[in-house]
Order: C-alpha cells, then structure tokens, then sequence
C-alpha cells in the first residue's frame, strides 16, 4: 500500500513538472527503484507511465501553441519521430559509464541555454529563420530525448528560445506536444525489448496525466519571469542531482 502511494504521488508531481520545465524523470525513477525495481527496467518504466502527462500538458496549453519559426507543425511532428527513434536506438549500445558521464554535462549546457536565450538570440540573429537550422536542432534534441528523457524540457525551452520562439506559453505546448511524439517512440522501443513493467506503469499513468493537465493550466497563470527562472533553477537542480550521482 505505501509502496503504491509513493509511486502515485511521484507520478503526479512528475507530471506537472514535466508539464511545466521538465524533470519528472526525477521522481518516477527514484520512487521505481525505491520499490525495487531494477534502474533499467525503472528508467524504461517511468518513461512510459510520463507519456499521457505530455499529451495532457499540452492539451492543457492548447490556446498558446504554436509552432517556432522556420518550421511547420507537420514537419516539427516528422522531425520529432525521427529523433526520437534514433536516440532510443542510440541508447541500445552505449555503455553505462558513458552515459552518466554525459548526462550532468548536458542538462548544465541545455539550463544555460535557457536562461540566457534572449541574448543569444540578439547575438545569432542573421535575418530570417532558417529551415535547415531549425530542422538540425530539432533532430538533435529529439535525438537526445529518445536516448535519455531527463531535462528533455530544458532542452526543447532551450532550442525554442533561440528559433525566435517568444511567448513561453506557447513553447511550454510545444515542448509537451513534442516531448510526447518523441517518447513514444521510444516507448515502443522500450516495450519491444521486454523493459516495461506494465502494472506499474498504466498505474502511474493516470496519477501522472492528472498532474500534467493541471500543472499547465496553473503555469499559464504564473508571470513569464517568474517562470522562466523556476525553469532554471529547476535545471540547476536536475544537474546537480546527476553529478552527486557519478
């Protein structure tokens, strides 16, 4: 009974974070572990259970969003599979060692990314917005969200920003709507190799799609400053955690 209470809460604030900056990785994975779950498996798990919590997120911003410039929603929904399906592969066959060795490094870079986005775009700016250099971030964000979904958020927020994308309302929709092609699949990966424990994870659906629509509807409220540096603060976190970790 505690073990399904803590891993419904953890579910439920995963998806509001997610909903809002990401991270909820965070959470559902330690609580998996917690009760006994193998970190693999864990990992696979609690990737699956996140996924309605995206759908729900960006249902939640569903008035706001909007494509970034340089790219239409069509080809943002290709480019998001595709990535997505390559960083899950990627994951496959890189080593343990190697992979949380990177991890700290690329959440740091992806937060200062984020924070200091309006600056960086002044200094890239150079005319319109280019397809080609929007379609290559795309991918290669994608890609990291199918290899590992921790700080997928900042990350996306990240890459928004500096396409030109300015009201972060509507980059938190677009985040989730990607976020969410992009997991699934690298859900249909994960199950197709045996990974996902599946009671757990269609019970920490539900908690999770709850915590996701309602941790949208509230950041539409909170000022745009104000939220923007809760996201980083919330990177900052995130980073720290992993690096403790190693």
């Amino acid at each position: 009974m505690l073990e399904t209470a803590l891993l419904l809460a953890a579910a439920f604030v995963a998806g509001a974070l997610n909903a809002v900056a990401g991270g909820g990785s965070f959470l559902t994975l330690p609580a998996l572990v917690f009760t006994g779950v193998p970190p693999v498996v864990a990992n696979a798990t609690g990737t699956v259970a996140l996924l309605p919590g995206y759908l729900a997120g960006a249902w939640g911003f569903r008035e706001d969003t909007a494509p970034p410039p340089g790219l239409s929603m069509r080809l943002l929904v290709v480019l998001s599979l595709i990535g997505g399906a390559a960083g899950a592969a990627l994951l496959l066959v890189t080593p343990d060692a190697t992979f949380r060795r990177v991890v700290p490094w690329l959440l740091l870079a992806a937060t200062a990314l984020f924070a200091f986005g309006p600056q960086l775009r002044k200094v890239l700016a150079g005319g319109q917005p280019s397809t080609a250099k929007a379609t290559l971030g795309v991918l290669a964000v994608a890609a990291y969200g199918g290899y590992f979904n921790g700080g997928l958020g900042i990350l996306l927020l990240a890459l928004f920003g500096l396409l030109g994308q300015t009201n972060l309302n509507a980059m938190n929709g677009l985040k989730n709507g990607v976020s969410a092609l992009l997991t699934a699949i690298a859900v249909a990966i994960y199950a197709a190799g045996g990974l996902v424990l599946w009671p757990q994870a269609l019970m920490m659906m539900v908690a999770a799609t709850a915590g996701g629509y309602g941790g949208a509807r509230v950041a539409r409220r909170i000022p745009a400053p104000m939220l923007r540096w809760g996201i980083v603060a919330t990177g900052l976190v995130m980073a720290a955690l992993f690096f403790w970790r190693q």
